[in-house]
């Protein structure tokens, strides 16, 4: 777990985030730190929650954060594949509801296309 804060703090400081005031910026890092404290949930579940995230949101830095973390953690290969086609699956659902949506909404008829 020591090990996690750290790499905290490393990808923090590397990628701060010049649009926030100092105020902002604590305020966030406090936050940050404080999702590596939990109650409910354990030391594994939150790196691979962590990792997913960062997948779905499409964060290579935090990706290659929470991979870096997994490899110290001993989470294994497979449990990375896994997590990866968990978030492949709800992005594929969401881009098929996302069409769905503007199809329905704007009262096309894809029944008319070739």
């Amino acid at each position: 777990f020591c090990e996690t804060v750290n790499l905290t703090v490393w990808a923090t400081r590397k990628y701060k985030m010049i649009l926030l005031t100092e105020k902002h910026q604590n305020l966030y890092d406090s936050f940050y730190e404080s999702t590596h404290k939990n109650e409910h949930i354990d030391s594994k579940t939150e790196i691979l929650v962590g990792l997913s995230a960062a997948l779905a949101m499409n964060c290579s830095p935090c990706t290659s954060y929470y991979l870096k973390v997994a490899k110290k953690s001993n989470i294994t290969k497979g449990e990375i594949k896994e997590v990866l086609a968990k978030v492949m699956a709800v992005a594929a659902g969401q881009k098929r509801l996302q069409l769905q949506e503007v199809i329905e909404s704007n009262g096309i008829n894809i029944d008319l296309f070739k």
